[in-house]
């Protein structure tokens, strides 16, 4: 891959030069597997102070929403996107509100049922595991951001918007930062492409240096294969670091449902596949549906030490709180895995159940009944916290 693009100056709050719309160019995949995952540390310096609530994917999902929306939107009139004429060629649309083109075939569940219109998003955040944190000057905010498949073009529209994402703050307005209240303010002082399995990091941009590098390092179906291929075949551990909200007969599911986990995977992959990926390997995998749901039947829970966490999220859209609540602890999985194992390493990439852009869904999977330390050696803006007991029940 070569440079994405030779023109932008990134140079978050030192007035940098921006590249025009259309000079930001889109990359060209060929030979693309179902799916390559991209995953990308942000590390920012907080300069005031700043608070974020129970739900800091909410915060970060909505901050980064928020500033794409208003750096690059053309039609800010148009109430939603899927009222949007430009819908089909707006990068907007294609991260944030991506829709299905009424043209191509439309993405069924697992039922035979129609998706409609909306398709999963291609991104989904790894927030900070410290709820309803403070952050004082000087001190750092760290997250994760994965980008998914060919969606990958769309980076430089992420990175072109970290100006916005300055100027408007993130976490609670709070009165020690002004009148009326303000939120936190913080410079980006470096965004890292990274391994997930090996740990290895590419930096893409620093503070004060006017190159973007492209991102290399990438997660693809033979690094799922080998990290699978480590896990026993009998028995498994799942952490769920954020709230996992999967619902089973219009019911949530609040003990750990391995079945039903599965299935949510199941449909996960097969949409992000077909629309970020190659979709005849998506079908092939629709095709497996019955006998992976059949070994995951035979799959029990050995024990677990689960709870149910409530966490609201505010929807602008809805203009009211919504819950994004979920399970959180861990669960040990017992039954005959091996042929389950690949699924469960994508489902560390991707996440699983709802609001996953929000960081529900996130969690890690070993082969030991108490864990391992995979979260805090694969995932290394974690390795500040490995001593620490989160509230959302992950003890690394």
């Amino acid at each position: 891959m070569g440079q994405l693009w030779s023109s932008a100056v990134l140079c978050p709050g030192q007035g940098r030069a921006e590249a025009p719309l259309m000079d930001v160019p889109f990359l060209t995949w060929k030979g693309e597997p179902m799916l390559t995952t991209y995953h990308l540390l942000w590390t920012m310096r907080v300069e005031t102070p700043l608070e974020l609530d129970a739900s800091p994917g909410t915060a970060l999902r909505g901050a980064l929403f928020s500033a794409i929306w208003r750096r690059f939107c053309m039609n800010k009139q148009a109430r939603t996107c899927l009222e949007c004429q430009l819908l089909q060629v707006c990068p907007v649309s294609a991260l944030l509100a991506p829709a299905d083109d009424l043209r191509a075939p439309t993405l069924q569940r697992l039922n035979g049922q129609p998706w409609g219109r909306d398709i999963p998003r291609p991104y989904v955040l790894e927030p900070p595991l410290e709820v309803g944190r403070r952050y004082e000057p000087g001190e750092q905010l760290v997250f994760g951001m994965t980008l998914i498949g060919r969606r990958v073009e769309l980076l430089p529209y992420v990175m072109l918007s970290s100006q916005e994402l300055e100027r408007q703050g993130l976490g609670r307005p709070l009165p020690e930062n002004g009148s009326p209240p303000r939120r936190g303010e913080f410079r980006i002082e470096q965004i890292e492409a990274y391994h997930p399995f090996s740990g290895e990091r590419q930096q893409l941009y620093r503070a004060g240096e006017r190159q973007v590098t492209t991102p290399t390092l990438a997660v693809r179906a033979e690094d799922v294969r080998q990290r699978a291929l480590a896990l026993s075949e009998q028995r498994v551990t799942l952490a769920f670091l954020t709230p996992l909200r999967l619902v089973r007969h219009g019911t949530l599911c609040k003990e750990p449902d391995f079945a039903t986990l599965v299935q949510r995977l199941l449909e996960r992959l097969e949409q992000l596949g077909q629309a970020y990926g190659d979709a005849e390997e998506a079908r092939a995998l629709a095709a497996q549906r019955g006998r992976l749901l059949a070994l995951a039947a035979t799959v029990r829970c050995e024990k677990h030490t689960t709870r149910w966490q409530d966490m609201p999220s505010y929807s602008r859209r809805l203009r009211r709180a919504t819950p994004i609540g979920g399970l959180v602890g861990q669960a040990t999985f017992v039954g005959e895995l091996a042929g389950l194992r690949e699924l469960l390493v994508w489902g560390e990439l991707v996440h699983v159940g709802k609001d996953v852009v929000k960081g529900d869904g996130w969690y890690r999977v070993s082969s030991s009944v108490k864990g391992d330390s995979l979260p805090t050696a694969c995932f290394p803006w974690l390795q500040s916290h490995a001593h620490a007991s989160f509230s959302w029940g992950y003890d690394g």
